[in-house]
């Protein structure tokens, strides 16, 4: 049986193994699985830490020298190999030529132009064309720069509808923009949540509150994918909606860049931004990515101007007349940071070797895999936020624990070498990233898991309760 994006469900998975003649748990199916993996060979691309050097201080970690099992690549993308030859290239360049480094490169790369180097490998990651991608700044940077041009509220029409969860700095720059504008954020922010009960936003609720509230509506903004939950939003279908409601459509594509399927242009989204420290692995406060749609590539569009957005040819005049670039490269206030492109282009080259078709297929493999060991712990202690549909899901899983019990699990992971991501005060997030990541990583990780549970319920006195032995969840 072959596994295809089609059949990456965790119910697929029993049926593999039943065909292999395994038992679904077992280390052969992992084995098996990255055997047939036709991207493994890029995890040598990447530079995985040791257990020894994750660790807390003090912990007795078993085979110390042997690589961790690295699954937060959510939070932060582990370093290239290539990074560091190209980031002391561009090092070697300052010490050898100075100033002049900026115009003659010795590497072909003058400094002037160093961002065209990622622009064409970003713009095919979020499906956009390379006009209409800049890199620059940071993501929240990058938003309150779009929003400029893109939140224009009035009297009829101000309202900003997004998640009720949003990650706090979209929040943050939402309340701050409409206070900028004079409005309430209480009155002029429509923060959506989902269904008592439940842990995602419903597609159809989210349709249903563009169409009745679309008038008054000037901005809809949402994440590609929800960091707290993993939901991979049907961004294609909001979009739609917006528009057809005269609303701007933008996203934040922090976590779904470099992790998901985008299609931008296609999907004629108006503006989006994200960052590349995570799914992208260009480095802790990576530089930043924009998207603006070619239809917005106009000078009477209102922005906050700078040096590196006016047209290059004329830019050394020193005129004092802005003649933005049409498309994207307008937004650029300054020139970007040498090494921070370097080390986005590192990973960008990694990129280049396989494409989002074949790695989403991979991550739809990986997490359904991860799902299906998951849901065959008995007792398990936690139950999966994510959606189980996985054309709803990025890389990663989102684990809920009965109550008191997640940081006694995390710290018992940390123990062990197992870097996953806690969000206070019950979810662990695990996110098997497809470029670096194994199907013995996922196998382990569940193993270790299901150690780390069963101790983390044993009291004080060695006693496990009753309703702990039953477990929080059952199905």
């Amino acid at each position: 049986m072959a596994i295809t994006a089609m059949t990456a469900g965790s119910q697929h998975y029993g049926g593999l193994a039943k065909e292999l003649g395994v038992e679904l748990i077992s280390v052969k199916m992992a084995k098996h699985l990255d055997e047939k993996d036709p991207l493994k060979h890029l995890r040598a691309e990447f530079c995985i830490p040791s257990k020894k050097t994750v660790v807390p201080e003090g912990a007795d970690v078993a085979e110390p020298d042997t690589a961790c099992i690295y699954l937060c690549g959510n939070s932060l993308g582990l370093q290239p190999s290539g990074v560091r030859t190209l980031v002391n290239e561009e090092l070697d360049v300052w010490a050898t030529h100075g100033v002049t480094g900026h115009f003659r490169h010795p590497k072909k790369r003058p400094w002037v132009s160093i961002d065209e180097n990622v622009i064409v490998q970003s713009a095919k990651i979020v499906g956009a064309s390379p006009k209409e991608v800049a890199i620059m700044n940071s993501l929240t940077a990058n938003l309150h720069f779009l929003m400029v041009s893109f939140y224009r509220p009035t009297k009829d029409r101000y309202k900003i509808l997004m998640e009720a969860k949003a990650f706090p700095s979209d929040y943050y720059a939402m309340e701050s923009q409409t206070r900028f504008h004079g409005y309430e954020p209480d009155d002029a922010i429509i923060q959506m949540s989902p269904r008592s009960g439940e842990h995602t936003l419903r597609t159809e609720d989210i349709l249903d509150t563009i169409e009745r509230e679309g008038d008054k509506i000037a901005l809809v903004i949402f994440s590609g994918v929800q960091y707290y939950t993993g939901q991979f939003f049907e961004l294609e279908k909001i979009a739609k909606a917006g528009k057809a409601k005269n609303c701007v459509v933008g996203f934040d594509l922090a976590h779904a860049a470099g992790n998901v399927p985008l299609r931008l242009h296609d999907w004629g989204v108006d503006f989006a931004c994200w960052c590349t420290y995570k799914y992208l692995n260009a480095g802790p406060g990576g530089i930043g990515g924009a998207f603006v749609h070619e239809r917005h590539a106009r000078a009477d569009l209102p922005r906050m101007s700078g040096w590196w957005g006016t047209d290059p040819a004329t830019r050394f005049l020193m005129d004092n007349v802005f003649r933005p670039i049409p498309g994207a490269d307008s937004y650029r206030v300054s020139n970007p940071n040498v090494l921070a492109i370097m080390s986005l282009l590192g990973s960008l080259n990694v990129f280049s070797q396989t494409s989002m078709t074949d790695l989403r297929a991979k991550s739809l493999q990986l997490t359904g895999y991860l799902e299906a060991l998951l849901l065959a712990i008995p007792n398990r202690g936690f139950k999966i936020l994510t959606p189980s549909d996985p054309s709803q899901r990025g890389c990663q899983l989102s684990l809920l624990f009965e109550e008191g019990l997640m940081m006694k699990v995390f710290e018992a992971l940390e123990r062990e070498g197992v870097i996953v991501d806690e969000r206070k005060p019950d979810v662990i997030r695990v996110a098997p990233t497809p470029l670096y990541n194994t199907f013995s990583d996922v196998w382990q990780f569940v193993n270790i898991l299901k150690t780390a549970v069963v101790a983390a319920r044993i009291d004080s006195a060695g006693n496990v309760s009753e309703e702990a032995r039953k477990g929080f969840v059952t199905s």
